[in-house]
Protein backbone atom coordinates (compact mmCIF):
# COMPACT_ATOMS: atom_id res chain seq x y z
CA UNK A 1 0.00 0.00 0.00
CA UNK A 2 1.28 3.67 -0.85
CA UNK A 3 2.06 5.75 2.15
CA UNK A 4 1.55 9.25 2.48
CA UNK A 5 5.35 9.96 2.50
CA UNK A 6 5.76 8.19 -0.66
CA UNK A 7 2.30 10.25 -1.62
CA UNK A 8 4.61 13.62 -0.78
CA UNK A 9 7.70 12.62 -2.65
CA UNK A 10 6.19 11.71 -5.73
CA UNK A 11 5.33 15.64 -6.40
CA UNK A 12 2.98 17.28 -7.86
CA UNK A 13 2.15 18.65 -11.20
CA UNK A 14 0.56 22.29 -10.66
CA UNK A 15 -2.57 22.75 -13.27
CA UNK A 16 -4.59 26.15 -13.75
CA UNK A 17 -8.31 24.61 -13.38
CA UNK A 18 -9.42 26.98 -15.76
CA UNK A 19 -7.31 24.63 -18.13
CA UNK A 20 -8.78 21.34 -16.74
CA UNK A 21 -12.30 23.07 -17.43
CA UNK A 22 -12.12 23.99 -20.58
CA UNK A 23 -9.49 22.41 -22.62
CA UNK A 24 -12.09 20.02 -24.78
CA UNK A 25 -13.72 24.19 -24.76
CA UNK A 26 -10.50 25.48 -26.65
CA UNK A 27 -10.44 21.85 -28.87
CA UNK A 28 -7.94 19.40 -27.43
CA UNK A 29 -9.38 15.65 -27.42
CA UNK A 30 -8.60 13.58 -24.25
CA UNK A 31 -5.63 12.28 -25.32
CA UNK A 32 -4.30 15.17 -26.52
CA UNK A 33 -5.16 17.16 -22.98
CA UNK A 34 -2.95 14.16 -21.43
CA UNK A 35 -0.09 14.07 -23.33
CA UNK A 36 0.24 17.57 -23.12
CA UNK A 37 0.08 16.91 -19.24
CA UNK A 38 2.56 14.48 -19.12
CA UNK A 39 4.81 17.34 -21.07
CA UNK A 40 3.77 19.50 -18.39
CA UNK A 41 4.60 17.04 -15.60
CA UNK A 42 8.40 16.94 -16.76
CA UNK A 43 8.61 20.14 -17.67
CA UNK A 44 7.96 21.00 -13.82
CA UNK A 45 10.79 18.58 -12.76
CA UNK A 46 13.08 20.83 -15.01
CA UNK A 47 13.47 18.48 -18.08
CA UNK A 48 12.04 20.77 -21.10
CA UNK A 49 12.43 18.36 -24.10
CA UNK A 50 11.41 14.44 -22.59
CA UNK A 51 11.69 12.03 -24.71
CA UNK A 52 8.54 10.82 -26.11
CA UNK A 53 9.67 6.72 -25.63
CA UNK A 54 9.00 7.62 -21.86
CA UNK A 55 5.92 9.11 -22.13
CA UNK A 56 5.01 6.10 -24.61
CA UNK A 57 5.18 3.85 -21.45
CA UNK A 58 3.39 5.92 -19.23
CA UNK A 59 0.55 6.66 -21.76
CA UNK A 60 0.74 3.24 -22.85
CA UNK A 61 0.74 4.31 -26.51
CA UNK A 62 3.49 3.84 -29.07
CA UNK A 63 5.72 6.54 -29.73
CA UNK A 64 3.99 6.88 -33.83
CA UNK A 65 0.55 7.75 -31.93
CA UNK A 66 2.57 10.33 -29.74
CA UNK A 67 4.03 11.86 -32.86
CA UNK A 68 0.66 12.73 -34.36
CA UNK A 69 -0.59 13.78 -31.21
CA UNK A 70 2.71 16.20 -30.83
CA UNK A 71 1.68 17.65 -34.47
CA UNK A 72 -1.75 18.11 -33.75
CA UNK A 73 -0.94 20.38 -30.63
CA UNK A 74 1.63 22.11 -33.11
CA UNK A 75 -1.07 22.54 -35.87
CA UNK A 76 -3.60 24.03 -33.04
CA UNK A 77 -0.88 26.41 -31.74
CA UNK A 78 -1.11 24.95 -28.51
CA UNK A 79 2.30 23.85 -28.06
CA UNK A 80 5.54 24.69 -30.53
CA UNK A 81 9.30 23.66 -30.11
CA UNK A 82 11.58 26.33 -29.45
CA UNK A 83 15.62 26.09 -30.23
CA UNK A 84 17.61 28.30 -27.76
CA UNK A 85 21.50 28.94 -26.79
CA UNK A 86 21.83 27.76 -22.98
CA UNK A 87 25.06 29.56 -21.18
CA UNK A 88 27.27 27.30 -22.96
CA UNK A 89 26.78 28.55 -25.97
CA UNK A 90 25.18 25.08 -27.15
CA UNK A 91 22.07 25.05 -29.05
CA UNK A 92 18.88 23.01 -27.26
CA UNK A 93 15.46 22.35 -27.89
CA UNK A 94 12.35 22.51 -25.58
CA UNK A 95 9.24 22.34 -25.71
CA UNK A 96 6.83 25.65 -25.21
CA UNK A 97 3.82 24.81 -23.36
CA UNK A 98 2.72 28.15 -22.55
CA UNK A 99 0.81 29.01 -26.31
CA UNK A 100 -2.17 27.03 -24.70
CA UNK A 101 -3.07 30.19 -22.27
CA UNK A 102 -3.26 32.37 -24.89
CA UNK A 103 -5.97 29.83 -26.35
CA UNK A 104 -7.69 29.86 -23.27
CA UNK A 105 -7.83 33.52 -22.64
CA UNK A 106 -9.23 34.34 -26.21
CA UNK A 107 -11.81 31.56 -25.48
CA UNK A 108 -13.08 32.83 -22.58
CA UNK A 109 -12.63 36.85 -23.58
CA UNK A 110 -15.41 35.30 -26.57
CA UNK A 111 -17.09 33.87 -23.58
CA UNK A 112 -17.17 37.27 -22.11
CA UNK A 113 -18.25 39.22 -25.14
CA UNK A 114 -21.24 36.89 -25.83
CA UNK A 115 -22.00 36.86 -22.28
CA UNK A 116 -22.34 40.50 -22.44
CA UNK A 117 -23.98 40.50 -25.63
CA UNK A 118 -26.81 38.42 -23.80
CA UNK A 119 -26.84 40.75 -21.33
CA UNK A 120 -27.66 43.98 -23.52
CA UNK A 121 -30.35 42.05 -25.74
CA UNK A 122 -32.09 41.53 -22.59
CA UNK A 123 -31.88 44.93 -20.96
CA UNK A 124 -32.89 46.60 -24.52
CA UNK A 125 -36.10 44.04 -24.81
CA UNK A 126 -36.99 44.52 -21.10
CA UNK A 127 -36.45 48.76 -22.17
CA UNK A 128 -39.06 48.18 -24.69
CA UNK A 129 -41.53 46.00 -22.62
CA UNK A 130 -41.31 49.03 -19.98
CA UNK A 131 -42.14 51.71 -22.23
CA UNK A 132 -45.44 49.66 -22.97
CA UNK A 133 -46.36 48.90 -19.67
CA UNK A 134 -45.90 52.81 -18.80
CA UNK A 135 -47.72 53.95 -21.97
CA UNK A 136 -50.06 51.35 -21.21
CA UNK A 137 -50.36 50.31 -24.44
CA UNK A 138 -48.51 48.34 -27.69
CA UNK A 139 -45.47 50.82 -29.03
CA UNK A 140 -46.25 51.62 -32.84
CA UNK A 141 -43.73 51.14 -35.48
CA UNK A 142 -42.39 54.54 -35.89
CA UNK A 143 -41.79 54.61 -31.88
CA UNK A 144 -40.10 51.43 -31.98
CA UNK A 145 -37.51 53.00 -34.75
CA UNK A 146 -37.52 56.02 -32.54
CA UNK A 147 -36.09 53.88 -29.35
CA UNK A 148 -33.89 52.24 -31.75
CA UNK A 149 -32.00 55.33 -33.14
CA UNK A 150 -31.57 56.49 -29.35
CA UNK A 151 -29.93 53.12 -29.03
CA UNK A 152 -27.91 52.70 -32.20
CA UNK A 153 -27.27 56.23 -33.94
CA UNK A 154 -27.50 58.61 -30.17
CA UNK A 155 -25.57 55.93 -28.88
CA UNK A 156 -27.87 56.56 -25.39
CA UNK A 157 -27.32 54.27 -22.51
CA UNK A 158 -30.61 51.74 -21.87
CA UNK A 159 -30.51 52.94 -18.29
CA UNK A 160 -30.26 56.35 -19.50
CA UNK A 161 -33.35 56.22 -21.63
CA UNK A 162 -35.13 54.45 -19.03
CA UNK A 163 -34.76 57.54 -16.73
CA UNK A 164 -36.00 59.94 -18.98
CA UNK A 165 -38.88 57.59 -19.27
CA UNK A 166 -39.51 57.77 -15.46
CA UNK A 167 -38.91 61.80 -15.82
CA UNK A 168 -41.91 62.11 -18.26
CA UNK A 169 -43.96 59.88 -16.67
CA UNK A 170 -43.71 61.58 -13.51
CA UNK A 171 -44.57 64.84 -15.50
CA UNK A 172 -47.45 62.60 -17.08
CA UNK A 173 -46.31 63.28 -20.63
CA UNK A 174 -46.38 59.64 -22.25
CA UNK A 175 -44.86 61.25 -25.00
CA UNK A 176 -41.54 60.30 -27.08
CA UNK A 177 -41.02 63.68 -28.47
CA UNK A 178 -41.49 64.80 -24.57
CA UNK A 179 -38.73 61.82 -23.93
CA UNK A 180 -36.56 63.19 -26.54
CA UNK A 181 -36.21 66.75 -25.45
CA UNK A 182 -35.31 65.13 -21.91
CA UNK A 183 -32.56 63.15 -23.31
CA UNK A 184 -31.68 66.23 -25.88
CA UNK A 185 -31.20 68.94 -23.05
CA UNK A 186 -28.80 66.09 -21.08
CA UNK A 187 -27.17 65.74 -24.10
CA UNK A 188 -26.01 69.28 -24.00
CA UNK A 189 -24.95 69.55 -20.42
CA UNK A 190 -22.85 66.33 -21.58
CA UNK A 191 -24.49 64.28 -19.08
CA UNK A 192 -23.84 60.94 -20.98
CA UNK A 193 -25.00 58.27 -18.18
CA UNK A 194 -27.80 57.48 -15.56
CA UNK A 195 -25.05 58.15 -12.40
CA UNK A 196 -24.09 61.75 -14.39
CA UNK A 197 -27.61 62.89 -14.70
CA UNK A 198 -28.53 61.55 -10.81
CA UNK A 199 -25.36 63.45 -9.77
CA UNK A 200 -26.69 66.45 -11.72
CA UNK A 201 -29.99 66.82 -10.00
CA UNK A 202 -28.91 66.15 -6.69
CA UNK A 203 -26.75 69.55 -7.30
CA UNK A 204 -29.49 71.17 -8.48
CA UNK A 205 -31.62 70.30 -5.83
CA UNK A 206 -29.36 71.45 -3.52
CA UNK A 207 -28.82 74.70 -4.95
CA UNK A 208 -32.45 75.24 -4.79
CA UNK A 209 -32.85 74.44 -0.91
CA UNK A 210 -29.79 76.90 -0.64
CA UNK A 211 -31.68 79.24 -2.46
CA UNK A 212 -35.10 78.59 -0.66
CA UNK A 213 -33.46 78.95 3.16
CA UNK A 214 -31.82 81.92 2.47
CA UNK A 215 -34.69 83.66 0.49
CA UNK A 216 -36.62 82.93 3.87
CA UNK A 217 -33.98 84.30 6.15
CA UNK A 218 -35.65 88.14 6.77
CA UNK A 219 -33.58 90.56 7.92
CA UNK A 220 -35.33 91.99 11.38
CA UNK A 221 -34.64 95.60 12.36
CA UNK A 222 -32.50 96.58 14.92
CA UNK A 223 -34.29 97.61 18.18
CA UNK A 224 -32.25 99.96 20.69
CA UNK A 225 -32.68 98.34 23.98
CA UNK A 226 -33.72 101.20 27.20
CA UNK A 227 -31.21 101.44 29.40
CA UNK A 228 -33.68 101.56 32.69
CA UNK A 229 -30.99 102.69 35.58
CA UNK A 230 -28.82 104.94 33.37
CA UNK A 231 -31.99 106.76 31.43
CA UNK A 232 -29.31 108.90 29.34
CA UNK A 233 -27.40 105.96 28.13
CA UNK A 234 -29.30 104.18 25.08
Amino acid sequence: MLSIKEFLKADLTTVSNLLLTNYRKIGLSDHEFLFYLQLLKYQQEGNYFPELGEISEVMMISVEDLYSLLQSLNDKGIIRIETLTNNQGQTEDRYDLTLIFDKLANYLEQQEVKVAEVQSENKISNLFQTFEIEFGRPLSPIEYETIQSWLNQDKYEVELIELALREAVLNQAYSLKYIDRILLSWERKNLKSKQQVQQDQKKRMSQIEAQSESSSEEELPFVPLHNWLNPNQS
